[in-house]
């Protein structure tokens, strides 16, 4: 369901500014409804201080958004086969340039590519909750869709941080899940990737007491979680 809320100022456009500060995205983002206009005053009512109620919709749910799955990519064992062939030669030339242990491993799947790197000194390819990581998993992908018409995915994980994160993100979500039920007031997060985030939005998504959503924009967009209405 989306997000719904109410928000009031003394003209209309301060009331939609609150709003939007609220959901913490721009206006093109929701659908916005006069509740009461400020132009609909009475005599008696004309000392009364103005107050301009508007209701404010997410124009899509965010989680439906986040956690419904991808188009299916179906890759045919020729385009297996060549995105393989396209990565063995690229990693063969950039681990010349890495750390003497490093190791790699390429794994074809019909759904994508599945690449491995292995050495305890790759922290930097890792980078800050994984930044640099994604970056590099985007540069794969670039090179192992060259010459297939079909769309090649490619999945990257280094020292198996992914498994850790994704570790460390469902006993996050469950912590914040439980001080939200038990102060009642919802909790921001700090911005994360997407596929962070969906970890998070599935985690949560079967609790009967809490809600996830996300605001804001990238590579800012983090997860709200607060009790459900």
């Amino acid at each position: 369901m989306a997000k719904t809320i109410i928000s009031e100022g003394r003209t209309t456009n301060e009331a939609i500014e609150k709003g939007l500060k609220e959901l913490n995205v721009s206006r093109k983002k929701v659908e916005i409804k006069v509740l009461e206009n400020e132009d609909k005053r009475s005599f008696f009512s004309i000392l009364a201080p103005r107050v301009v109620k508007v209701e404010m919709t997410l124009k899509e749910s965010v989680e439906e958004k986040e956690i419904k799955p991808k188009k299916e990519i179906v890759l045919t064992e020729e385009e297996q086969a060549k995105a393989s062939d396209n990565l063995e030669n690229f990693l063969q030339e950039l681990k010349k340039e890495l750390p003497e242990d490093t190791r790699y491993s390429i794994r074809k799947e019909k759904d994508a590519i599945y690449v491995d790197l292995n050495s305890p000194n790759l922290g930097f390819l890792i980078g800050y909750r994984g930044e640099t990581l994604y970056a590099m998993q985007n540069i794969l992908t670039a090179v192992a869709g060259k010459g297939i018409d079909n769309r090649v995915r490619v999945i990257l994980d280094i020292e198996g941080y992914k498994a850790k994160r994704e570790k460390t993100l469902e006993e996050l979500a469950e912590k914040v899940a439980k001080t939200v039920i038990k102060t009642g007031k919802s909790v921001k997060l700090e911005p994360m990737q997407a596929y962070e985030r969906k970890i998070i939005h599935s985690e949560l998504q079967g609790n009967s007491k809490v809600e996830t959503n996300s605001i804001g924009e990238e590579p800012y967009r983090r997860i709200v979680v607060s009790l459900k209405k």
